[in-house]
């Protein structure tokens, strides 16, 4: 259901500690807030961080919460969720294990930002649903039908794969294609779980003019994770099945962003607004 207009604190959303971790691990040295096998695994926590920042600035100028629902959910599970894995996994951080004292700081950095972040996000989300719900109304620019299978089988594959590799890391850890440890494993699994939220959420919503900002963060957190991922080609089991749904998944959110975002042009384009009709 709408929401009255009054976006999330702007200020709140804009970004984590996680950034640094893509430009670090690029190098191939492994850093991060806790003690990792390798560095690809945090380093892609920090590339879907900054991939999806486009989208952050987005929810920024967004006018009302409707347009920036679909983010903003995905967003709270992922600061509430790297934060909650942090302390879950308190054992594995850089500050209990000991090490560089650069590292030692990052990691109580880490846990405090998140934690801070976290709560903003969750404060900003209950005074959204505490607001009186409006009626609807008509839809802008309501998804082509032939694209919703194609957007719910990619979205519950995310969600399912965030979902056991948070519930069972022990246990889907072994079809990640590189080696990773718990923390590893739940940290991408709160990230997985967020995209597909994320994904599933604008199928919901089945309005390309409500998603703007996930159709900006979803080819942004592609592009930056490709590029990890081509950086640390050497570390991932490309033949291995997880190897392959890897490939499948993060391809999808690529061409659903950019897809979703023609869609949305054409559509404007084309005058169809409240109460028009979808493109075909």
């Amino acid at each position: 259901m709408s929401r009255p207009a009054e976006p999330p604190d702007r200020h709140r959303t804009r970004g984590t500690p996680a950034q640094v971790l893509a430009v670090v691990n690029l190098t191939g040295r492994t850093f991060g807030a806790w003690q990792s096998p390798e560095s690809l695994s945090p380093g892609l926590i920090g590339a879907a961080t900054l991939g999806v920042a486009p989208g952050l600035f987005a929810v920024g100028r967004a006018r009302a919460w409707e347009e920036v629902r679909t983010l903003v959910l995905p967003l709270v599970v992922v600061l509430v969720g790297l934060c909650a894995v942090s302390v879950r996994n308190g054992g594995e951080l850089q500050a209990v294990r000991g090490g560089p004292l650069f590292l030692v700081l990052f990691s109580l950095g880490w846990v405090a930002v998140l934690g801070l972040l976290g709560l903003g996000a969750l404060v900003c989300l209950l005074r959204q649903y505490l607001k009186p719900a409006r009626p609807r109304g008509e839809r802008g620019v309501p998804l082509p039908g032939w694209s919703k299978p194609v957007l719910a089988v990619l979205g519950s594959a995310w969600f399912g794969i965030g979902a056991g590799l948070l519930a069972l890391p022990g246990f889907w850890a072994d079809f990640v294609p590189w080696t990773v440890g718990r923390a590893d494993a739940q940290a991408l699994g709160v990230w997985a779980l967020a995209l597909g939220i994320g994904v599933l959420g604008s199928l919901a919503e089945d309005d390309l003019d409500r998603t703007r900002p996930a159709l900006l963060a979803l080819p942004g957190v592609a592009l930056a994770v490709a590029v990890e991922l081509a950086v640390h080609a050497a570390e991932v089991h490309w033949g291995s099945g997880g190897g392959l749904a890897l490939l499948s998944s993060v391809g999808g959110l690529l061409v659903a962003g950019v897809t979703g975002r023609w869609l949305l042009a054409r559509g404007l384009g084309r005058g169809t607004g409240a109460g028009g009709q979808a493109p075909s």
